[in-house]
């Protein structure tokens, strides 16, 4: 679909096209990229992350179909409230890591499956730390270095925020580690524009993440070994924007759990 007063698609990659969610906001960037996949010359087509609950969105994204498969990346409502209404639009089944959102006959993704739909070979990645059921897929055959569709876990601006407790630092570490050894594929986040290099976002996510981390230590060195939350992210960002304050907290949360010794959540 690709209409000039309703949701247009997008070519994101060679096997894949995209439909922008009208859901922007500080933690949505531009909004929800769902995304559309198929061989060359098949008519059916697997969605990734429907976006929310619009109707206009959900009907683009149906009409796109035939769909086949519904997929998601992770819980979030900004990912999943339009599972359901494009289940309904469409006949397939929705499959998630996390069971609860799974609906229409589909069951929960498991780590190292590949799914063969649409005439491609989608490889599921277990990669918590965003949350604890984040999941990414690997396309291998979606040109020279493949793609990733990275959900949250990487996005294609800014970086990304860790759910605490739901959400660990230590798994986050570890799955920049998996995504790594994927080397040059294409990113292709749900917030913001792709990605060319997978191995240069990953080792910009994890300098970051070491920064931040530096930056708690010395704060705790300073304010005290128990310091609260709330004061050691008034040190560490004092300069964040109100509307992701809470954000700001819960990462800030994620990584006092790891440095005082919490263990990654599998």
């Amino acid at each position: 679909m690709t209409s000039a007063s309703g949701p247009a698609l997008h070519r994101s990659s060679a096997l894949t096209q995209s439909i922008l969610a009208p859901n922007p906001g500080p933690m949505s960037l531009d909004g929800t990229n769902s995304y559309v996949l198929r061989a060359p010359g098949h008519q059916g087509a697997v969605v990734v992350d429907p976006g929310p609950l619009d109707e206009a969105h959900l009907k683009a994204l149906a009409a796109a179909g035939p769909v086949k498969l519904i997929l998601v990346t992770h819980r979030h409502a900004d990912h999943t409230a339009g599972s359901s209404r494009l289940r309904e639009l469409t006949g397939a089944p929705v499959r998630a890591a996390d069971p609860n959102h799974c609906h229409g006959g589909g069951h929960p993704l498991v780590e190292g499956e590949t799914i063969l739909a649409a005439g491609l070979e989608i490889r599921v990645m277990a990669t918590p730390g965003h949350t604890s059921d984040s999941v990414c897929f690997q396309l291998p055959g979606d040109g020279p270095h493949g793609s990733v569709l990275t959900g949250d876990t990487i996005l294609g601006r800014g970086t990304t925020m860790l759910d605490y407790p739901d959400g660990s630092l230590g798994d986050y570490l570890a799955s920049l580690d998996t995504l790594e050894a994927l080397g040059e594929a294409t990113v292709l986040p749900a917030h913001g524009p792709a990605l060319t290099s997978l191995t240069d976002i990953v080792g910009s996510y994890r300098s970051h993440r070491l920064d931040r981390l530096g930056q708690i230590r010395d704060a705790l060195d300073r304010l005290g070994q128990d310091a609260a939350v709330r004061d050691v992210t008034d040190a560490v960002y004092s300069d964040v924007d109100p509307s992701v304050r809470r954000a700001a907290e819960t990462s800030v949360a994620a990584q006092l759990h790891y440095l005082r010794g919490g263990s990654a959540r599998h």
